[in-house]
């Protein structure tokens, strides 16, 4: 059966099967970086979002399996720094990188570091929000992968990696309040090539630093779960694999992730796949987690060596809960965003609105930093595209506020970009497929609403279609491939801009976003 459940996976199945089972990934989407705790009955994780705002997803849990995100730690990328900006958009790939979330004086803490600006924290009440404002730590270059971690007596500590200094991990105690470093407290804990998504913990009276190291293997250089384990917090530590990588194309690299355990007594460790290259992103999984000798075994021994192997799927951890669908539609009649929408660096504050127009997302155009280059568009908001059997998203746009020179309609974008849209020039409204510079041009649209499509299949490949009536779709363009870039798999959404002037806007009525479910009928 384990066999089965990879082939499963390669056929897009995925995450609750509905009959007691599971299979990887638990989200076949872009959820990269991935922590995880428990509180109470419920499971918290947070997800880097990079150049995305709002930034560090929040997601919910009740069983491991069947998860959804239910807000944003921080929701103004621009106080972490300038280069966020709707007018700079220079923080591609960078920006929130990995983070901790852990649960400390009825609080919810969230750690992490950005690779230029430096260490931000943030706590809240509720892990769905409101967030505390944004607090620097530590204005500083060159580190990652924080966690933070409050030991029996009260004393706090954060370890974290100095990447740009051979990638030292480092461990700091903490300021009562959580928000300043004890810089003389710092040590170097541990160093290896590539070490870094450290995560601290106490069990059973030990300290154990998860973290993961690129080591030489038959495949060539490969990124490697390894764990520290000491009586001593400062150490000396003895160290462990946990789990045999065996390259990209058998189990595409499980590292970056958090331990947890259950009600039962289980443990399971939830991870992102780390190689990027694929259009989907880094997908979230869930290993089961065995301890022999003190010492955790991620996966399956299969061969006997105290070393785990990639699992594919198996029994849910927890039942009674229903398998969730990747519907992430919405109808924009709430007056906030829902948190599964994410802008493009930090958008233009009073250049959308969803109460201008009760029912509707409003997107007024700007006009693009750099003329002519799609990724300096300000305020263009996505969705992660996930890799499943079929996945269709459709978007309803009133064009009736365009004006000259505005071009705004439906995207996928990564490391290239594709959209097909409306631009409108003397009036005249017409039908524009741009394929990374590649352009097409399609009828007038005399209507003023206008149905935009994009169908993708498991490998990617993406079709748009366009509909006057939202009944009759057309094709029109190419077959566009989604891809990798910037370290995010594709975004599908909405973007709009004037090449001339700031002027006109469009009204979005709705989204629909569908990807096909394997999953059956819940248990």
């Amino acid at each position: 059966m384990k066999e089965e459940y990879a082939v499963l996976s390669k056929k897009g199945y995925w995450g609750d099967q509905g009959d007691g089972t599971y299979v990887n990934p638990v989200l076949p989407g872009d959820y990269s970086d991935p922590d995880v705790i428990k509180v109470g009955d419920d499971y918290y994780g947070i997800s880097s979002t990079l150049h995305c705002s709002p930034g560090m997803a929040v997601l919910h849990s009740k069983d491991l399996v069947n998860w959804s995100t239910i807000g944003h730690v921080v929701n103004d990328l621009t106080r972490i720094g300038p280069d966020y900006r709707h007018d700079v958009m220079n923080r591609y790939g960078k920006g929130v990188w990995a983070g901790a979330i852990r649960f400390h004086q009825n609080k919810y803490w969230v750690y992490f570091f950005t690779p230029d600006e430096g260490l931000f924290m943030s706590t809240a009440a509720d892990p769905a929000g409101p967030w505390e404002p944004l607090h620097c730590v530590w204005e500083v270059e060159g580190w990652d992968d924080c966690c933070p971690f409050w030991d029996d007596d009260g004393q706090g500590y954060l370890v974290a990696t100095h990447f740009a200094d051979n990638y030292k991990i480092h461990l700091f105690q903490l300021s009562e309040d959580g928000k300043t470093l004890l810089h003389d407290s710092a040590k170097v804990i541990h160093q290896y090539k590539g070490s870094e998504a450290s995560k601290l913990y106490k069990i059973n009276g030990s300290y154990y630093l998860f973290h993961s190291e690129i080591r030489e293997k038959e495949v060539g250089e490969v990124r490697v779960v390894m764990m520290l384990r000491s009586k001593h917090i400062y150490g000396p530590y003895e160290e462990k694999e946990l789990i045999h990588t065996h390259g990209m194309e058998v189990d595409r690299e499980p590292n970056q992730g958090g331990l947890v355990q259950t009600p039962a007594g289980e443990w399971y460790f939830i991870s992102h796949q780390g190689t990027g290259g694929y259009h989907e992103g880094r997908t979230l999984h869930l290993l089961p987690v065995t301890w022999v000798d003190g010492w955790p075994i991620i996966g399956e021994d299969t061969d006997g060596d105290g070393i785990g192997e990639m699992v594919w799927g198996g029994r849910k951890p927890i039942h009674g809960y229903t398998s969730s669908a990747l519907t992430m539609n919405d109808d924009f009649e709430s007056a906030v965003l829902k948190p599964h929408w994410e802008w493009n660096h930090q958008p233009k504050a009073g250049k959308w609105s969803l109460t201008e127009r009760h029912g509707y997302l409003r997107l007024y155009a700007c006009v693009p930093s750099e003329r002519g280059d799609f990724f300096k568009v300000c305020n263009t908001i996505a969705q992660r595209a996930y890799r499943t059997v079929h996945n269709k998203a459709t978007v309803k746009i009133d064009l009736s506020g365009m004006v000259d020179d505005q071009e705004a309609g439906l995207c996928h974008f990564a490391q290239t970009f594709c959209t097909i849209g409306i631009q409108q020039q003397e009036g005249t409204r017409v039908l524009k497929y741009n394929n990374s510079g590649i352009m097409e041009w399609g009828p007038a649209i005399d209507s003023t609403s206008i149905w935009l499509r994009s169908v993708w299949n498991l490998d990617g490949e993406s079709q748009f279609e366009y509909s006057v009536d939202g009944d009759h779709y057309i094709s029109f363009g190419g077959v566009y491939q989604l891809g990798w870039g910037n370290y995010r798999g594709d975004r599908i959404g909405i973007y709009g801009y004037n090449h001339e002037r700031e002027q006109g806007y469009i009204d979005v009525e709705s989204f629909f976003h569908e990807s096909g479910d394997q999953a059956g009928p819940a248990e």
